[in-house]
């Protein structure tokens, strides 16, 4: 159709590369068979390859980024604070500098459930399980129809209602909402029912091609995609007219687009180039500022909004009051809790970097203020996590319990509880495990920590980034709107030592009188697999004293000759072997349940019953429905972002050949990170880890925070 209005928003060179990329394609081909994955959407803005995601939870939750091409990715819940729309049909879309302009009035759309730290079992009444029963026969019955299969009704009931089949019925393409379904087979399911009607142009179709890419980009962790990538997908997908599908999609109001300034565009200068006449700067003389054009889904778009709100908001209440921290830093055991203590004596919202090493100075932040008779809290991201925080307040002297983890902590099941007005009924919160918070889930924090006090972000920026979409610690860190300290505290150890050398990307050899760091070289992944049996289950406990229940694998994915479904299948022969007495689990059998995208718990199968799978996670006993058995794996082998924010005495790290593609610095960084007291890894991948570390940077992730918090601190300031 030309240069449409959505593409010449692009400028001139953008405008032409797409309308030769339209040009080039077959406006009229049905649905496509074997384009490639959604995920190129993600890949074309941020430069990863589409398969190399990981599964963090079950065959039936996407989402996760970088990592193995066999893996399978997850989601993550949702937050939807308050904000506008900005959009004109008629002008094209993103006509906004940054943020979304309203729209009609919006009402504040209520915060998601909080995550209870501990799941608790859904308990439905016999109507009400009786009227589930009947909505997933009606969407099996539909579904066997339209050739899909019956097993799909449950997960169609979760993803669209109790009218599940109503709303397949009238619109097929509604089956991208189900888990796990790609649009083949939803253009199959359509064709199915609709016969001679089921076009590729239909709007149904273009509309919901436009939010599944756009939810397959944010499983990779973008929270929004560069427009002409967007448009380039939707063309892979055989939609003949991408931008009318992308105006519909902005005008639904699910999809938002903003105008975004690129920085330092002009030489060496951070300013907007010049004209090349050489003019003084006249209106006719300077060049409009570059910028881009990225399109989101609204929940990502406006959770980065309430975020940057309420980061702003905790930074303009905050009354400094430098006697109690300068009093306490000047008692502190290290210069950089000093300077943290003093941090945060200044400010309402202060950043913190530093390794596993480095949590004492956060804790002591807690510690310091609890002393002065302030009501502080530590907010960790796992179980494991806060364990290690509770044993180290109890090391300064502090309250133990002032240890919490996040999801207890929002939920209220851990930690203060909420004041009259629905805030954290406290005065000063640490939250550490930075890198794994996901934009909604910091934004819902965010919001519940009041006027006035004291909020510390703590984290290693080298690890992996987070499982959901964004990346909320490294955005805060570039933006520059609040104080930061960087720990000078190491690591110890020959661990320590190694992983300090990956993070600069340096691949170091270590001296390990003590055999703490043990390299297994192995030819091929049957090899990997043997070895990684015999290190779990004989050498390990030998040398160390480890029992093999408290040593894990991490290797990059779960599919592959050496992924986590192969090693547990190795695993569970030799260290528990049985008949899977209860869904291919037996009573001790290691496990790793996810039950929310983003959400890891380790724990042990205890036994198993009409209600489910009984666990026994960190000694509270979790009931997993039946019809949840799929986020439940067995545990000895986990992925790496599984495993981030906990430690094990000893880690069997498994590089099989087939993982080159997997790995890069922050992924190496993380895994080697885990062990304790021993790192064994069993290498087959040649010299593709020492290129990972020194050449492979974690992969970028479309955001659009930092540019929020730029903005929003410019209005204030």
């Amino acid at each position: 159709m030309g240069t449409s209005a959505i593409t010449a928003e692009l400028g001139p060179a953008a405008a032409a590369e797409a309308a030769r990329r339209a040009a080039a394609e077959n406006g009229d081909a049905g649905p496509a068979e074997n384009g490639e994955e959604a995920e190129n959407a993600a890949a074309d803005t941020a430069g990863a390859p589409p398969e190399e995601t990981e599964e963090t939870g079950t065959a039936q939750e996407p989402q996760e980024p970088q990592e193995e091409p066999t893996q399978e990715p997850e989601e993550e819940p949702g937050h939807r604070p308050d904000t506008g729309t900005g959009t004109d049909p008629a002008a094209g879309p993103g006509t906004a500098a940054h943020r979304p302009q309203p729209a009609p009035p919006a009402r504040p759309a209520p915060a998601p459930a909080a995550p209870d730290a501990v799941p608790r079992p859904v308990r439905r009444t016999e109507d009400e399980e009786a009227a589930r029963r009947e909505a997933v026969r009606g969407a099996a019955a539909l579904l066997a129809r339209g050739g899909a299969p019956e097993a799909l009704g449950g997960p169609a009931v979760d993803a669209l209602g109790e009218r599940a089949a109503t709303v397949l019925e009238e619109d097929p393409w509604h089956l991208l909402s189900v888990p796990e379904v790609r649009p083949e087979q939803a253009d199959a399911f359509a064709r199915a029912l609709l016969g001679a009607d089921c076009r590729p142009d239909d709007p149904r179709r273009a509309h919901a091609l436009v939010v599944w890419l756009l939810e397959q980009a944010a499983l990779a962790g973008h929270t929004a995609l560069e427009a002409p990538a967007l448009l380039d997908a939707l063309r892979r997908r055989s939609v003949p007219e991408p931008d009318e599908a992308l105006r519909a999609a902005l005008e639904n109001g699910r999809v938002l687009a903003f105008r975004e300034l690129l920085e330092a565009t002009g030489p060496a200068s951070g300013r907007p180039a010049r004209s090349a006449s050489g003019g003084d700067g006249g209106e006719e003389d300077e060049e409009e500022p570059p910028t881009r054009l990225l399109v989101g889904l609204d929940r990502y778009a406006l959770a980065e909004e309430s975020l940057a709100d309420g980061l702003l908001r905790l930074l303009n209440t905050h009354e400094p009051d430098p006697g109690p921290w300068e009093e306490a830093a000047s008692a502190a055991g290290t210069p950089s809790a000093s300077e943290l203590l003093r941090a945060v004596g200044g400010s309402g919202v202060v950043l913190h970097t530093g390794g596993d090493a480095a949590r004492a100075e956060p804790v002591a932040v807690v510690a310091a203020a609890r002393a002065a008779g302030l009501r502080a809290w530590a907010a960790a991201a796992t179980g494991d996590s806060r364990r290690r925080l509770a044993a180290l307040l109890s090391a300064a002297g502090a309250d133990a319990g002032a240890a919490v983890t996040a999801g207890g902590l929002l939920s209220g099941h851990e930690g203060p509880g909420r004041d009259e007005d629905g805030n954290l009924a406290l005065d000063v919160l640490v939250v550490v495990d930075a890198p794994q918070w996901d934009v909604e889930t910091a934004a819902t924090l965010v919001e519940s920590v009041p006027d006035g006090a004291h909020l510390v972000f703590s984290g290693d920026p080298a690890l992996l980034a987070s499982v959901g979409a964004g990346r909320v610690f490294a955005d805060l860190l570039a933006s520059g709107v609040c104080p930061q300290v960087a720990s000078r505290t190491p690591d110890p150890g020959p661990i320590g030592e190694l992983v300090s050398g990956i993070g600069i990307g340096e691949l170091n050899q270590v001296e390990a009188p003590g055999r703490e760091v043990v390299i297994v070289p192995v030819r091929d992944a049957g090899e990997a697999v043997h070895r990684t049996v015999q290190l779990v289950a004989d050498s390990v406990p030998r040398a160390f004293g480890v029992e093999p229940g408290r040593t894990r694998v991490v290797t990059p994915g779960h599919g592959g000759a050496a992924g986590t479904r192969v090693l547990n299948a190795a695993l569970k022969a030799r260290l528990n072997p049985g008949p899977g007495r209860f869904g291919g689990f037996d009573p001790g059998d290691l496990a790793v349940y996810v039950p929310a995208p983003g959400r890891t718990l380790p724990g042990t199968v205890v036994s198993g019953d009409a209600d489910g799978l009984h666990l026994d996670c960190d000694g509270h006993e979790v009931v997993v429905p039946r019809e949840q058995a799929g986020r439940v794996r067995h545990g000895w082998a986990v992925t790496a972002h599984q495993a981030a924010g906990m430690r094990w005495p000893a880690v069997v790290v498994v590089l099989p050949g087939d993982a080159v593609r997997a790995l890069d610095r922050a992924w190496v960084y993380t895994a080697f990170g885990r062990g304790e007291r021993h790192l064994s890894v069993v290498h087959g991948a040649d010299r593709a880890l020492e290129h990972a570390v020194a050449q492979v940077p974690a992969r970028p992730r479309t955001t659009r925070l930092r540019t929020v918090l730029r903005e929003q601190a410019g209005h204030l300031y």
